[in-house]
């Protein structure tokens, strides 16, 4: 176990099974030393079913649930990490991360939405996880979702 699986692991924290595409793509792909990581959504797996977590923040979900959300879809682009380079230890930077909330008329608190995922990738990598980052609302998100994110980050060789 690496030094990140460690402190997930400390902190009570575990990488997701994988869920099945929702289209035709796939969860991150590598370019050179930047690996582009698509658009993940919050999402379990419970005794062999998808369970999606849905609902507008600032009206079926709080500020926290959105922020829940965003750290699970936090941990699912970490799996999508590990899945293509191996290790959650190679990488050595979060670069960019683009967030969408799915927000109730008159919500403007998307950022601290998204910091659900910002404080969790920063909890693992310190300063090599802080990222450049958007926080934007959504009239709506795939299967009524709360929360997407995607994020671009670099890995060492």
């Amino acid at each position: 176990m690496g030094n990140v699986e460690k402190k997930l692991n400390d902190m009570g924290l575990k990488l997701p099974e994988k869920p099945p595409a929702a289209g035709n793509y796939v969860g991150a792909v590598q370019s050179g030393n930047l690996l582009f990581v698509s658009g993940h959504g919050p999402v379990l797996i419970e005794n062999g079913k998808v369970n999606y977590m849905r609902g507008k923040v600032g009206k079926d979900l709080t500020i926290e649930q959105g922020q829940e959300a965003a750290r699970l879809v936090g941990l699912h682009i970490l799996r999508s990490i590990k899945e293509v380079i191996g290790d959650l230890d190679r990488v050595s930077k979060f670069v960019k991360v683009l967030g969408f909330v799915n927000t109730a008329p008159g919500f403007t608190d998307q950022p601290k939405v998204i910091n659900g995922a910002s404080d969790l990738f920063v909890a693992l990598y310190g300063d090599a996880g802080r990222h450049a980052r958007s926080a934007i609302g959504m009239y709506e998100l795939p299967f009524g979702i709360p929360v997407e994110i995607e994020a671009v980050v670099e890995v060492k060789d």
